[in-house]
């Protein structure tokens, strides 16, 4: 087996092991649901920034954490990762432990739609009729959704959304992913850690109200955050992100399941039909997605089929 072929192997490995690790997130957050969800955000940007800073020093990169921040443009932009970022984590724990993890898992799925219309507004992509089709029966979904239950889900569209729009900062900025991460959690630091300290001051936080058991799982939620990004850098690096995109599925797939069968959250007709619209919006973007890499390895070929005949 060629070592091209192995690198991909590899990069499939991260890559299904990180969608894995954020599918079963969940249970994880269930496991401490007596923890607010305020809490638990500031606890795992806390403990996120402490095990970067570990990871940053093993790795000696702090000279390049000085160089990122002499740049206020670079700055600003991790300033808006952290942010939006944040939101997303509270959002995404507080539905989680309110007993909303299909709507969550909605979010998920209708992120990469989200991320199409996105780049038609501020990349000026062009998108053909059928993505265009899948971006219609998407809103279809969250459409019926919102006419049934009489309220918008908003946890599906504003996790959608806040990660959608952290991927457009992540494109924008051109910085080290572990050296990003780190200067995104350290943003927020002083702030998270100063509530924490606030709040076990005045007798509501962790400490004295919690066991040990759900203190240690607390504490270890820095790991299990960055985990499964560090695992995705790595594929990142090995395989096309086409196929990393239609991977991320994975994500939401377990979180639907586990929102069934393990939570027994209440799934309707309603939800199947509004699932089934952006579940066919999907497909038909993966199969868009197939065919315009297909068409561009065509061309490839043609090209350098070109410049072997004429030399």
């Amino acid at each position: 087996m060629s070592s091209r072929n192995i690198n991909h192997k590899i990069g499939i490995t991260y890559a299904v092991a990180a969608y894995i690790g954020w599918g079963i997130l969940p249970i994880y957050w269930k496991s401490v649901e007596q923890v607010s969800a305020l809490q638990l955000m500031h606890h795992r940007i806390v403990w996120s920034f402490l095990f970067a800073a570990l990871l940053i020093t093993l790795k000696k990169q702090w000279p390049e954490i000085k160089q990122v921040v002499t740049n206020w443009k670079t700055i600003l932009l991790i300033l808006g990762c952290s942010l939006i970022i944040s939101a997303n984590w509270l959002i995404y724990i507080w539905s989680i432990n309110n007993n909303h993890v299909i709507e969550s898992s909605l979010g998920y799925y209708i992120n990469p739609l989200i991320n199409i219309a996105i780049g038609t507004i501020i990349f000026r992509d062009r998108l053909d009729k059928w993505q265009w089709i899948a971006i219609f029966l998407a809103i279809t979904g969250v459409v019926i959704q919102t006419v049934e239950f009489g309220k918008i889900p908003w946890i599906a569209l504003s996790l959608a959304f806040t990660f959608a729009i952290y991927g457009l900062l992540k494109k924008l900025l051109k910085v080290d992913a572990l050296v990003a991460i780190t200067l995104e959690t350290m943003m927020v630091f002083p702030i998270a850690l100063g509530y924490l300290l606030f709040v076990e001051i005045s007798g509501t936080g962790i400490i004295g109200n919690t066991s040990i058991s759900v203190i240690f799982l607390v504490i270890c939620s820095g790991v299990i955050t960055f985990l499964p990004l560090l695992w995705f850098g790595q594929a990142a690096r090995r395989i096309p992100l086409s196929t990393l995109g239609f991977l991320q599925y994975i994500e939401p797939t377990i979180n639907l399941l586990l929102g069934i069968f393990f939570f027994h959250e209440n799934f309707s007709r309603t939800d199947l039909v509004s699932f089934g619209f952006i579940w066919l919006a999907l497909a038909i973007y993966i199969i868009t997605q197939i065919n315009i890499r297909n068409n561009i390895k065509k061309i490839n070929l043609v090209d350098e089929e070109t410049e072997t005949s004429l030399s």
